[in-house]
């Protein structure tokens, strides 16, 4: 199997077909646990699985979620925060 097929194999199960319970950024403590100088935004699905953006898969600091809606063809961000 490719690695790309895997990694979406992956996606698939973490993601696919799950509601969105709750957004919000890291919490301070949670942001200082990780040992990082930003917070991202989190993503609660309705598991209890929680999703976060990091700048690198090394998990190196917050990252930004880039988005694009249907309606429009520009790139927005939720941006990482101080």
């Amino acid at each position: 199997m490719s690695i790309t097929k895997e990694w979406t194999n992956t996606a698939k199960q973490v993601l696919l077909g799950k509601k969105i319970t709750g957004v919000r950024y890291l919490t301070s403590e949670e942001q200082e646990n990780l040992a990082w100088y930003h917070k991202c935004v989190v993503i609660t699905l309705e598991d209890g699985t929680l999703i976060f953006p990091s700048q690198d898969d090394e998990g190196n600091d917050a990252g930004a979620l880039y988005y694009q809606t249907k309606s429009e063809s520009q790139l927005n961000v939720l941006p990482v925060i101080s």
